[in-house]
């Protein structure tokens, strides 16, 4: 379609180079339904460089600008979370699994969890409250919070949030966790330190190597692969394997499966796998 009504020329060689380059930096494949969504996003990168033509834009990217090049991933990057999203699996994982590892790993007093794709933190943090309220003082937990997108991980780590993101959560919780800003932080909430103390931020593309050694216990990694093509989940799938612990649990997204594409883990109950044994 052509672009000759709207704000900037956005041709399909545009649009091409474009979802190339999110291929290349993301490991996302943007199919030709997400045109609309890509010029909507990238022309306020336009305005703000005082651009022309998306054709002006590609150039730029193409030439290893690295500044704009990570604004140009935060903006196609999708952050859609909110607080114990996908309710079953926080239930799961208090009711179940952490009793679980209370008498496995008690010789160890230790567990590991990584939230991969944690947007601004809500996950890593719902997480972070179940813990909190399960696992007995004196435990070592820690939960590694990593996403591609800058701009959310700094939100993530700042703990701080408008009050509408917390509607849903049970008064209980919202007492023991949250503290309600005043002031020039009237609207907003502040997460406990306690839980900030349990979380850290890392930014890191799941394209590329991973610094953390792991293992882990338990891996959310949930609506990020649905993203990615088959090939690339296979890889993706492997790769959590590796890095967890025997019989360590990997949570996915509502629309997502590994059906077909692993058999390094099994499925347990909806959306929740367990690591196989090799």
């Amino acid at each position: 379609m052509s672009s000759g009504i709207r704000e900037f020329r956005f041709s399909q060689q545009d649009f091409d180079t474009l979802r190339k380059l999110v291929k290349e930096h993301t490991g996302i494949n943007l199919s030709d339904h997400k045109r609309e969504m890509l010029y909507s996003r990238l022309a306020r990168r336009l305005r703000v460089l005082n651009l022309d033509t998306f054709a002006s834009y590609c150039e730029l990217l193409q030439s290893n600008a690295g500044d704009e090049l990570i604004q140009f991933i935060n903006s196609v990057t999708t952050n859609l979370t909110a607080f114990f999203r996908e309710s079953h699996h926080f239930d799961f994982l208090g009711q179940i699994l952490l009793p679980q590892l209370i008498i496995k790993n008690q010789a160890s007093r230790r567990i590991r969890i990584w939230s991969a794709g944690c947007a601004s933190g809500e996950e890593p943090y719902s997480i972070a409250m179940v813990v909190k309220e399960v696992i007995p003082a004196g435990w070592d937990v820690k939960i590694l919070a990593t996403d591609l997108d800058s701009n959310v991980l700094a939100k993530g780590a700042s703990g701080i949030y408008e009050e509408e993101r917390i509607n849903g959560i049970s008064q209980p919780r919202l007492h023991r966790w949250f503290k309600k800003g005043t002031g020039i932080r009237a609207g907003r909430v502040s997460i406990s330190p306690d839980l900030k103390d349990m979380v850290t931020f890392k930014q890191l593309n799941l394209m590329n190597g991973w610094p953390m050694k792991g293992p882990f216990d338990i891996i959310f990694c949930r609506n990020v692969v649905i993203y990615f093509d088959k090939p690339t989940q296979k890889v993706l799938f492997d790769r959590f394997a590796n890095l967890q612990n025997e019989e360590g649990y990997l949570f996915v997204g509502h629309s997502e499966n590994l059906f077909q594409i692993t058999t390094r883990f099994r499925l347990l109950q909806q959306t929740i796998y367990i690591k196989c044994e090799l």
